[in-house]
């Protein structure tokens, strides 16, 4: 399924723990994070939304290789004498060369994830939150696994889940394990969906469960995903107007 299509499921499905789930606040913040958890399981997929957003220094990663090449090789060539310790610092400034020139796609977007997410465990680690360095772990390792693997199971859709709950202690806002897991595993449903399904249970049971509706990128697949997106909107804002009375 298409990845706006997925933001839009979770969207909706952020409106629906607000709305209808007793002693949770309705809260812009909640549904925009159920938004951003419904992308999260992409995080494998070098085309998905969250890995382009994430990623911001994807299109630099390259040429910073370069640079650093480049300087290497200037601060080897004119400070270290003749000797053992000056060919290490060329041959460090060609392999530095050589790496950012090989970049090239997905390695780029991959590498750049890392950086994200390496930054994000160090900023956990320095304000002491556990739940931030643990996502930051989330977002570092996911786009070095294959698509529609682990990151699109139930254990990861736990691990997410619970990522917010720590969070929810460390910053006393209500919902934020709902918001997540909800939006999460909104990600999971909708690609059940899809011809390809969803292995919930791997690696301990390695098969796709599936109702092969869509076929994603078709025209009927992309006119399928629409129609589900409104009624599905139209069930829960009927449900939450219900609720309010109206």
């Amino acid at each position: 399924m298409r990845g706006s299509s997925h933001l839009a499921i979770g969207l909706i499905t952020g409106v629906a723990i607000a709305g209808l789930v007793p002693g949770i606040p309705f809260s812009p913040a909640g549904i925009a994070l159920a938004g951003f958890s419904s992308l999260a399981p992409d995080l494998d997929h070098p085309g998905s939304r969250l890995s382009k957003r994430l990623g911001f220094a994807q299109n630099y990663v390259r040429w910073a290789f370069m640079v650093g090449a480049a300087v290497l090789a200037a601060y080897t060539h004119f400070l270290l004498p003749p000797g053992p310790d000056r060919r290490m610092g060329f041959t460090a400034a060609l392999a530095f060369g050589l790496i950012g020139a090989a970049m090239q796609g997905d390695a780029t977007r991959k590498l750049a994830l890392l950086f994200t997410g390496l930054c994000t465990v160090v900023a956990g680690l320095y304000t002491e939150y556990v739940w931030l360095s643990m996502l930051g772990c989330f977002v570092a390792v996911a786009p070095y696994t294959s698509h529609r693997t682990w990151t699109h199971t139930l254990w990861a859709a736990a691990l997410w889940t619970y990522i917010g709950h720590l969070a929810n202690q460390s910053l006393g806002w209500h919902g934020v394990a709902l918001f997540a897991g909800g939006g999460y595993l909104s990600h999971l449903l909708a690609d059940t969906l899809t011809k390809a399904g969803v292995k919930y249970f791997m690696p301990l049971w390695d098969v796709s469960v599936k109702i092969p509706l869509i076929r994603t990128g078709s025209k009927s697949g992309n006119f399928l995903e629409v129609a589900i997106c409104a009624g599905y909107g139209l069930l829960v804002l009927g449900l939450v107007v219900g609720r309010m009375g109206f």
